[in-house]
């Protein structure tokens, strides 16, 4: 059964994941011409809140989530002893280095270099929206990344599975620390009830739901898999939908904001895979562990990332609109990096050949 996991050909992209940046885009046009068209409804949307919760945006989030997390098995967390040099290399870059040189970016772009170009009330939550994104490491992108890179599949699930414990307690008073350090303040509340809504709850409900789906067996498990697919997708689509909607008129009175927010996300992935794929390399590890490794330690949970922005911050906050950035840019970045990663492998095991000789 592990035999045949380990050597399983890559499954495709679904057509969601493969054109997520062209759905996105279309719901940047959506939302904007349905802000500008239908303010009052919008308006309403927004005051739906309980302690600071936007309740269609929770239920969103729900959506999205939990599927994702019903893939996760904490039972692989077995899995962790035998590879403990890529597990050890990818939490030292996604907890140690990924939030602060996020932080890092984001002060000497937003704050130094674009700061002439963006709007100046702004700054702060440009600065959050970014924390926030690299914060999290991704949950369910990271099985696609990792199928195309032909990486090992049990490797993938204990990190994710090991990630998720971590996020739940690590999550807010990191949050918390990289925004006190930015002269940002966050009101404790806001963020542990985020936390508590948008990690704790759904990764109980996610692991109840899945056992009672295994104990239905495996083919049920796989089949509702396949059918909650897509719901994960359209929940965030309709949640940017709501942002853009809101953020609109900012969007339209400055589009290059969202150009000018790219390029600290762009530089942080591009830097942080680099980063943990060439650590992989030093130590001696596999390619097919080195392979998801990097895209771990790269890829956002941006998912949680827009969330937690909009609880803190609002709809209408920098934050949020800079989490949605997030996302714009995922699905091509990330498949960038599948590309670099593939086409140098040997490259990355001539290096294993030499140290074997």
């Amino acid at each position: 059964m592990t035999a045949s996991i380990r050597h399983a050909a890559p499954a495709p992209m679904t057509v969601f994941e493969r054109y997520l940046t062209i759905w996105v885009l279309l719901c940047i046009g959506v939302g904007i011409a349905a802000g500008q068209g239908f303010p009052t409804l919008f308006q309403t949307i927004a005051s739906l809140e309980v302690a600071r919760v936007n309740l269609p945006v929770g239920v969103l989030i729900w959506v999205m989530i939990i599927p994702m997390l019903v893939k996760v098995d904490f039972h692989a967390l077995k899995e962790v002893r035998h590879h403990v040099r890529g597990i050890g290399v990818t939490l030292f870059v996604n907890w140690l280095v990924k939030p602060f040189s996020m932080a890092l970016l984001g002060w000497f772009f937003i704050r130094y270099l674009f700061a002439p170009l963006l709007p100046a009330d702004q700054l702060d939550s440009y600065m959050a929206g970014l924390i926030l994104l690299a914060a999290a490491p991704c949950t369910a992108m990271v099985f696609v990344w990792s199928r195309l890179t032909q990486g090992d599949p049990l490797f993938t699930l204990s990190q994710v599975a090991l990630n998720d414990g971590i996020m739940v307690v690590a999550f807010a008073p990191l949050v918390a620390f990289l925004l006190g350090l930015s002269s940002i303040i966050v009101p404790w509340d806001t963020l542990l009830t985020s936390v508590v809504l948008y990690i704790v709850v759904p990764v109980i409900l996610a692991q109840l739901w899945r056992r009672t789906l295994l104990a239905q067996g495996q083919a049920s498990f796989d089949a509702t898999m396949v059918r909650l697919g897509p719901w994960s997708i359209v929940a965030l689509l309709a949640t940017l939908v709501l942002l853009f909607a809101f953020q609109g008129e900012a969007i339209l009175k400055q589009p290059l904001v969202i150009a000018l927010l790219a390029v600290p996300i762009l530089v942080q992935v591009l830097f942080n895979s680099a980063l943990a794929y060439g650590l992989n390399r030093a130590l001696g590890e596999k390619h097919n562990i080195a392979g998801p490794s990097a895209l771990i330690g790269a890829s956002n949970f941006f998912e949680l990332a827009v969330a937690a922005a909009i609880s803190l911050f609002g709809f209408n906050s920098g934050a949020a609109l800079a989490t949605v950035v997030g996302v714009l840019i995922e699905v091509p970045v990330m498949l960038l990096v599948v590309r670099i990663v593939n086409q140098t492998k040997p490259w990355y095991e001539r290096h294993q050949a030499v140290a074997k000789a």
